[in-house]
């Protein structure tokens, strides 16, 4: 039976449908932004078919179709498969498709739940992408001393045209641009800890929306800017001093917001050695001890008197991504197996 698609691309994970063109609506996050830029990006080159949880039934929307979940077990759903997170769901998927590639596209960190989950996907020769060396090194480590699948990583993409300006900078603002499970709270704790010494400081909070998060008093200083679009949110960016993202807890798998704030020549203050951190940032000078408020001050004292010049790293451009992408999608056709394992 002649496939629909060359690549299906199967999320069951996603709040909402969406699709290239609809990755800045309500309740979408980098993940599914990231998913449709790829898409977007690749959509001449293959033809892709989306498989999605919320989706109710199927449509065609921005040169790609869109289904419901349950049509990926369909015998002509798609020629290869990329699944978005869930391993159970690419090791069933797997039972329906035994003889065509499969890869699980992770954005995540599991969960102590899942370390069986390197025997399942080895026993299913699936293929695991992970999205930034750090994460697949940190996914490696949870795997050990198991079996382990084979693992590449892709970075997520960041716009080729996105650069510095000319736009001010407010050397009183600080941005909080995450979910609010994202270390909101220990943010608080440390913008109030700032401006006991910087009373002037205000913390704008960007909150994506996608999710309710108890985050504890909010200190005096603080703004809040509700879910903006990307065009908004890459403006707040270019006024801001700096992302305040120095968080200790929650490690990041890629961290666009911080690439895309670089990308448009705004420093990161965030906690060294904490999940990608120290490969997306473009400089040392972004890494602090995040518990040691002496060095937040410090560092933001200096940008105040001497805003840093930063450039993200091209490798992170979606030319650069899409090429690495477009060698692992042949590959995966030609071979079944991904491009370019770690």
């Amino acid at each position: 039976m002649t496939p629909r698609a060359a690549i299906g691309i199967v999320d069951p994970c996603c709040a909402v449908p969406y699709a290239p063109g609809f990755d800045d609506a309500d309740g979408i996050g980098g993940t599914e932004a990231t998913v449709a830029r790829i898409v977007a990006a690749l959509s001449s080159d293959h033809a892709f078919a989306l498989f999605q949880k919320p989706c109710e039934q199927s449509d065609r929307v921005a040169h790609v179709t869109r289904h419901p979940l349950a049509e990926a077990y369909a015998p002509d759903a798609a020629a290869a498969f990329l699944v978005v997170n869930s391993w159970k769901v690419a090791c069933r998927l797997r039972r329906f498709h035994p003889g065509r590639p499969i890869a699980l596209w992770l954005h995540v960190h599991p969960g102590r739940h899942n370390r069986r989950m390197g025997a399942a996907l080895t026993e299913a020769g699936i293929d695991v992408i992970c999205v930034s060396r750090s994460h697949a090194d940190s996914f490696r480590d949870f795997l050990s001393p198991g079996p382990l699948p084979r693992l590449a990583h892709i970075h997520n993409p960041v716009a080729d045209d996105l650069h510095p300006d000319a736009t001010p900078r407010d050397p009183n603002r600080l941005l909080f641009a995450s979910s609010p499970h994202k270390g909101l709270q220990q943010v608080f704790g440390q913008f109030a800890a700032l401006r006991t010494h910087l009373p002037d400081l205000v913390l704008h909070v960007a909150d994506p929306g996608y999710l309710k998060w108890d985050t504890g008093p909010v200190p005096a200083g603080v703004r809040f800017l509700g879910r903006l679009d990307h065009p908004a949110l890459l403006a707040q960016m270019r006024r801001s001093l700096c992302l305040f993202y120095p968080q200790t807890t929650f490690a990041e798998t890629f961290g666009l917001v911080i690439a895309e704030a670089n990308a448009v020549g705004t420093p990161a203050l965030l906690h060294r050695g904490l999940g990608a951190n120290d490969e997306v940032a473009s400089g040392p000078a972004q890494l602090v001890d995040g518990h040691r408020t002496d060095l937040l001050l410090e560092r933001v004292r200096t940008w105040r008197a001497t805003p840093p010049e930063v450039r993200m790293r091209d490798d992170f451009r979606l030319a650069s991504v899409t090429r690495r992408w477009r060698d692992v999608m042949g590959a995966m056709l030609a071979d079944g197996r991904t491009a370019g394992v770690d």
